[in-house]
């Protein structure tokens, strides 16, 4: 599934929260249709089978409550993305991954192999189950895990002994720490816990730039692995660090050595890491012209780094929304030419499914701690809105989205206004602009009030916020409608007689 990824530590936020946030995006020319919702214990399965790889497990009898941003069909399975749980840990899952021929002739993707023939016949093969996926992570762990380690370790055991059928990253965290793991291969992982001082932006590649192999292997204080990891590089020479004589060999580059650097990753992936960092440190480097420091299709844009200054939710967003704003590449923009805009890939695309940033605040009650902030549809037309999640469920404008088109979604709405606003970007630029402070202004408004007051009912100030949200979001529905109707092709500027 195309994604990207923003990570933030504690100390580069600007309140001391750990925020994971992701934009799932669908395939080209697909709209998956998304929706948020609470999973209560008594509604998580005990016996699990994945839709996409057969595979049946059986889960444990304890789960916790966790909120979740499932698809609104489920023909192709739940796909719960990203959510937090009850005790204030939270999960992203996943950034799709690319790879290499050598990681995936050593340890091959674990895909489902359907039956051949018939049961008796001669020559009849059995169904073989493939791994886990995408479709299957969020459920199989976020309700069981009590820190952000823990669900590193819960992922991994699971990544062993199953498997996956293809390569992903995935991110949890708690209010102390955030980690970032990515499957190598069909059974083996690798997990780095991101910095607190930095963030960390994946654009749909292996991204890790350095891993301890000794720590992983002794104390785990930065770097988490598959046990086997080390014999198993060492075995199908995977390791492509060059080194002196007497160099220790336990730290690697994990994105040369598991990772890919095609002439399709410079348009579609390493563009968007460029355009996140070129955001949050514009002083740091030399971004544009011939003497950047680091340009678009660079192979070596950092995993991580320091932010120039604190990073606020707002930044997460724009990051988020990108699409290459004051470069030759931004599809709606002035500069450049028809060869250049639309060139790269953008972060704030068409099919943008949903936004989910998760953000667990360390000052407050640990009621309030969590907030899981939502977004629908492409995110350059849409706003970000902070919602409780520690409730037992959520507003219907955020939880109802089925196939029938209905103002009564938020989901939907987003789909509408974006339809609407892009052939009309210009015009339509600032009326969004106002409609994303107003929905930050009174939403915050809202959680400042519900944070300060330890009595307060969260389920009711979710609900304010949603009704707030879709007041503001009815509104610029019908601001963006008029300018589409004035600018219809078939218009006349003389009023009939």
């Amino acid at each position: 599934m195309p994604c990207t990824t923003l990570l933030v530590g504690k100390l580069a936020s600007y309140d001391g929260s750990t925020i994971i946030a992701r934009n799932e995006d669908s395939m080209d020319g697909e709209f998956t249709l998304k929706k948020m919702t609470v999973v209560k214990p008594e509604d998580q399965p005990r016996q699990y089978r994945s839709v996409l790889s057969h595979l049946e497990l059986d889960l444990p009898e304890t789960p916790l409550r966790y909120t979740a941003v499932p698809n609104a069909l489920l023909n192709e399975g739940i796909w719960a993305e990203a959510g937090v749980n009850v005790l204030n840990v939270a999960m992203s899952a996943t950034e799709t991954l690319t790879s290499n021929e050598r990681v995936l002739a050593a340890d091959p993707l674990v895909e489902l192999k359907k039956a051949v023939g018939t049961p008796g016949e001669e020559g009849y093969q059995p169904e073989v189950p493939g791994g886990i996926g995408e479709e299957d992570m969020v459920t199989l762990v976020l309700p069981y895990i009590t820190s952000a380690r823990d669900g590193v370790r819960r992922l991994g055991e699971l990544l062993e002994q199953y498997g996956t059928y293809e390569m992903n990253g995935i991110a949890f965290s708690d209010v102390d720490e955030i980690w970032w793991l990515e499957t190598v291969g069909g059974h083996h992982w690798i997990a780095r816990r991101v910095p607190d001082d930095c963030y960390v932006t994946v654009p749909n590649q292996l991204g890790i730039d350095a891993f301890d192999l000794a720590d992983a292997e002794g104390a785990q204080k930065d770097c988490m692995a598959s046990a086997d990891l080390r014999s198993w590089m060492a075995k199908h020479h995977l390791d492509l660090t060059l080194r002196e004589e007497g160099d220790s060999d336990d730290v690697f580059n994990p994105r040369e050595a598991f990772g890919s650097h095609s002439d399709a990753d410079h348009v579609y992936n390493t563009p968007r890491a460029w355009a996140m960092q070129r955001f949050l440190n514009p002083r740091s480097n030399v971004w544009d012209g011939p003497d950047a420091d680091l340009r678009p299709e660079d192979d070596d844009i950092p995993w991580c780094r320091m932010p120039e200054r604190k990073l606020t939710m707002e930044d997460v967003k724009y990051a988020l929304s990108l699409h290459y704003q004051g470069t030759p590449y931004d599809p709606y923009g002035r500069l450049g030419d028809e060869s250049t805009r639309g060139k790269y890939r953008p972060i704030g695309i068409n099919r943008n499914g949903q936004l989910a940033a998760i953000q667990l605040r360390p000052y407050t009650s640990k009621a309030t701690c969590a907030l899981q902030w939502m977004a629908f549809g492409s995110n350059p037309f849409n706003a970000l809105v902070p919602l409780f999640a520690n409730v037992d469920e959520m507003p219907a404008y955020l939880t109802t989205t089925d196939e029938r088109i209905s103002t009564e979604s938020f989901y939907w709405m987003n789909r509408l206004i974006a339809a609407l606003a892009d052939p009309h970007f210009n015009e339509c630029a600032a009326e969004i602009g106002h409609y994303q402070m107003r929905v930050g202004v009174r939403a915050g408004c809202v959680i400042n009030e519900a944070t300060d007051d330890s009595s307060a009912d969260l389920a009711e100030a979710n609900a304010q916020i949603a009704r707030l949200l879709q007041e503001e979001t009815d509104n610029l529905l019908a601001n963006v409608l008029q300018t589409a109707s004035v600018l219809m092709r078939n218009h006349f500027n003389r009023n009939d007689a």
